[in-house]
């Protein structure tokens, strides 16, 4: 079945499924393909289960004609959401870098929703799945889009913008994360940087944090830059620190104080470009306030969290080098006290795991703690004295029989270390 005839059904039954689990009544199914599954063997349950459809690569499975029959199922599903995005003439803006780009994107959609009917990546659907899941969710009243875009090796962001069409970029950063595929940090910086490659192929906008100078020579080039930072910028405002939490005093071009929900001044940026996209759309610094001031992050992503007598800031949803350094500098220059350091393993660092887990140990040492907790294989063969686990599991035994109270404890770690278990453990 080709695109056209197949996006002619997708506006009678405008809702697609990948899982057979989260199929509602009148659902599109796609088959996918994966290493341990054949979804064009759950075809027939998604139809008795309610689907209107199922999309599927395999002649034999084609029952019916509730049966779409397309040569590839991911390639059909691609180019749908693709002839969709065609269909809306708004504006696109494509988030990408190695921290901070889903606070960035909840942030700017919330500031967005203040005046425009915004649709935007649900958790992470960052990939070659969840891109396109995301945009076949967006309805003819969308006004604004953002979507989310992750990558761990090279051409991943440039497939992604054939598909998003952006017209609009953000690149957050380009830190020390998925090494193992990237190679290397300049390798990081060519992969984001595809997603500027587009939009100056393509004649868009970025919004550039001129805080970051590798950045300018990524950037050269795109003659529709807006800039914001804490100088010489289009939208200029100053991280300010009330215990744990960010404010963001700005001063350029209006002037007025932020006080988010956010924990650490990492988050400047993520929330000054927020302010940089609302404002740059035409939206009253007073919204924009609001908006940010009540977001209130509940995603493990510098999550506040009080248990009993101790306060937690959960960080367990990403960790690498970059992220790791700049939670626990600025965890241990706050005003708490007893503050105690839990940190899990960092994962896809290849061949730069141990080094990159050695200095991370050495970062620690730097620092007076109540306690220190390590989990993964990560710090095997590392010297240090602190509690050593080779999983969340056996950590969170041990925080068991040695509960902590009136702690300051920072949990971070990658998401495949599952540091939050340690959280449960307080309960």
């Amino acid at each position: 079945m080709e695109t056209p005839a197949l996006y002619n059904i997708y506006k009678q039954h405008p809702s697609v499924q990948t899982d057979t689990r989260k199929l509602k009544q009148g659902d599109i199914f796609f088959a996918l393909k994966g290493p341990n599954f054949n979804g064009n063997a759950f075809a027939k349950h998604a139809l008795d289960a309610g689907a209107a459809y199922a999309v599927i690569d395999e002649h034999e499975y084609a029952i019916d004609e509730r049966y779409l029959l397309v040569e590839d199922v991911l390639t059909a599903l691609q180019q749908l959401a693709k002839y969709h995005r065609l269909q809306l003439n708004i504006p696109f803006i494509a988030i990408t870098g190695s921290n901070g780009k889903t606070t960035t994107k909840e942030l700017v959609t919330t500031v967005l929703q203040q005046q425009y009917i915004t649709y935007a990546t649900e958790g992470n659907l960052n990939n070659h799945i969840g891109v396109p899941l995301t945009l076949l969710k967006i309805k003819p009243d969308a006004q604004m889009a953002v979507i989310e875009m992750g990558a761990n090796h090279q051409k991943e962001i440039q497939s992604y913008c054939k598909i998003a069409l952006p017209t609009h970029a953000i690149i957050t950063n380009c830190g020390k994360a998925h090494i193992e595929g990237f190679g290397g940090i300049e390798g990081v910086r060519k992969g984001k940087g595809e997603l500027y490659d587009f939009i100056r192929d393509n004649n868009g906008i970025i919004f550039r944090n001129t805080d970051l100078d590798y950045l300018i020579g990524m950037s050269a080039g795109i003659s529709n830059q807006v800039s914001y930072g804490s100088a010489d910028a289009d939208y200029v405002g100053q991280a300010v620190m009330k215990d744990v939490f960010l404010s963001v005093a700005v001063n350029k071009p209006v002037s007025t104080t932020i006080d988010t929900q956010l924990v650490g001044d990492y988050n400047f940026p993520n929330a000054m470009v927020a302010i940089a996209v609302g404002l740059h759309f035409g939206i009253d610094i007073d919204l924009i306030k609001q908006a940010i001031e009540t977001y209130n992050p509940d995603n493990s992503r510098s999550q506040w969290v009080q248990k009993g007598s101790n306060k937690i800031i959960l960080d367990a949803y990403n960790a690498n080098p970059t992220s790791m350094r700049a939670a626990i500098t600025n965890f241990a220059g706050t005003q708490l006290s007893n503050k105690m350091l839990w940190i899990g393993g960092m994962k896809e660092m290849g061949t730069e795991e141990a080094k990159e887990h050695a200095e991370l140990v050495q970062l620690v040492q730097q620092y007076n703690w109540s306690n220190v907790i390590l989990v993964g294989k990560e710090f095997d063969g590392i010297t240090h004295s602190y509690p050593h686990f080779q999983t969340s599991a056996d950590a969170a035994a041990y925080v068991k029989q040695h509960l902590p109270a009136n702690a300051a404890i920072l949990i971070k770690g990658s998401r495949g270390s599952k540091m939050e278990v340690l959280l449960d453990a307080l309960s």
